[in-house]
């Protein structure tokens, strides 16, 4: 597998449109990037691994705000509503289905 430089591939892309990069067994390694706006929640039937590569990630879960740090993951479980609160910014890589 070739070098993949996640901040050229996130660099390349409009806000918040991902990019399927590579996949591992079943999952998709997507790389975005975030622009300070935020995104709407969403809810999946899988679990979604975000993985903040550099800048800061805001989430809301329900009442819970959480945020993820550069060299930071979380993982939000399956069927768990989120999104992405405003503030949010830098390269996020999404590891999902």
């Amino acid at each position: 597998m070739p070098l993949i430089k996640l901040q050229s591939q996130a660099a390349s892309l409009a806000p918040w449109q991902s990019r399927v990069l590579a996949t591992a067994g079943d999952a998709n390694l997507k790389v975005l990037r975030m622009d300070g706006s935020p995104y709407p929640e969403e809810i999946h039937d899988y679990p979604e691994s975000l993985l903040v590569i550099e800048g800061q990630l805001n989430l809301t879960l329900g009442a819970e705000a959480i945020t993820v740090r550069a060299g930071e993951l979380f993982v939000v479980p399956v069927g768990t509503a989120h999104a992405v609160a405003a503030g949010s910014h830098g390269v996020l890589v999404i590891m999902d289905r």
